[in-house]
């Protein structure tokens, strides 16, 4: 039999195949959408019955302009929309099929002016509509907690310190600290946290990792207290000593995450204020979650993630409240878990 060779740029993904289209005609991408959440069997937002019927316009031959649905059972009209991040939203399917592709196949992020420019729409439409996608993207609370293998690190997110004669690159200073929950070949979990404190990162990772697992850090004094909880120990590595692997322990792989974060606030995003930061943490968190997948894969899952979650415009524009020591008070920061 002979072996079958792929060429570079050949996919699988019926995905890839189509969203092109989607993204130019607003018709395709309504189908698009619909497949996506869907499939093959519409179902109605309001009572989930699938006895539902496309509407058409008056000459019966072509779909009505608002591309509505009608459910027999509750007599009620829809669209793909509903139910969705995209309810309510004036901004045509198109454009969201084109933002939705961008930041699933952007490996750094696509930034909201790029959009802005590409869909012709205004910056404040453009910014709106990528912060949905990032809420989209939110990671829910997993089933189980970490097991096996799970490294924990933190790094400082912000600008350059404005006292020049400081020589703290993080620590110390204003910046934002994200914290970062791998399990080894496996999920990740990151966070914005106020704070390196131990109370601050016990609490994450009693939330986050199965005391049966081995524990791997840097040589914060903060992590001795809290590792000896793990059965499988805590194993660490001293990074001011030139130090990055000690037989299996490291923490490479949050490393790796931390690069691909900061390459794309300081290469595409350029700045992200402290109040919005979880949003983009949370972008990053769902492109690394998915990197086994292919981009058309990626796709599919942010448009479905999207479904039964909504982010109102008030929210990531109220005024930002003062700082607090507790993370549930962060500016724009949803509770634990981002429920």
């Amino acid at each position: 039999m002979k072996r079958q060779i792929k060429h570079p740029g050949e996919t699988k993904s019926e995905v890839l195949k189509v969203i092109p289209r989607a993204c130019v005609d607003e018709t395709a991408a309504v189908a698009f959408m619909e497949k996506q959440r869907w499939g093959d069997t519409p179902r109605c937002p309001h009572c989930d019955s699938t006895e539902v019927v496309m509407v058409m316009d008056e000459s019966g031959q072509r779909r009505s302009k608002r591309f509505l649905w009608r459910c027999h059972h509750c007599k009620r009209q829809f669209t793909v929309r509903i139910g969705t991040i995209m309810e309510e939203s004036r901004i045509p399917l198109r454009f969201w099929c084109w933002a939705f592709w961008s930041a699933c196949a952007s490996k750094k992020g696509v930034s909201a002016l790029q959009i802005s420019r590409e869909c012709s729409i205004s910056y404040k439409s453009a910014l709106f509509l990528m912060h949905r996608i990032r809420w989209a993207m939110a990671t829910p609370k997993p089933d189980e907690k970490f097991k096996g293998t799970v490294e924990v690190d933190e790094t400082y997110v912000g600008g350059k310190p404005r006292n020049r004669h400081t020589s703290k690159p993080g620590r110390g200073t204003k910046k934002t600290p994200v914290v970062a929950i791998v399990e080894r070949l496996g999920r990740i979990r990151t966070r914005v946290v106020p704070n390196v404190t131990a109370k601050t990162l016990k609490r994450e990772m009693d939330a986050a990792i199965d005391p049966s697992a081995r524990l791997c850090t840097d040589e914060l004094n903060t992590y001795r207290g809290i590792g000896r909880k793990y059965v499988g120990g805590h194993g660490s590595v001293m990074h001011s000593a030139g130090e990055y692997v000690n037989g299996t322990d490291h923490v490479n792989t949050c490393e790796s995450f931390f690069a691909l974060l900061k390459r794309g606030i300081y290469g595409t995003f350029h700045a992200v204020s402290r109040k919005h930061l979880h949003r983009y943490v949370s972008e990053f968190e769902f492109r690394w979650s998915t990197r086994r997948l292919n981009d058309g894969e990626r796709v599919w899952a942010a448009i479905t993630a999207g479904e039964g979650k909504r982010l109102m415009y008030r929210q990531p524009v109220k005024k930002e409240l003062p700082e607090s020591k507790s993370a549930r008070d962060i500016p724009g920061q949803p509770l634990l878990w981002q429920e």
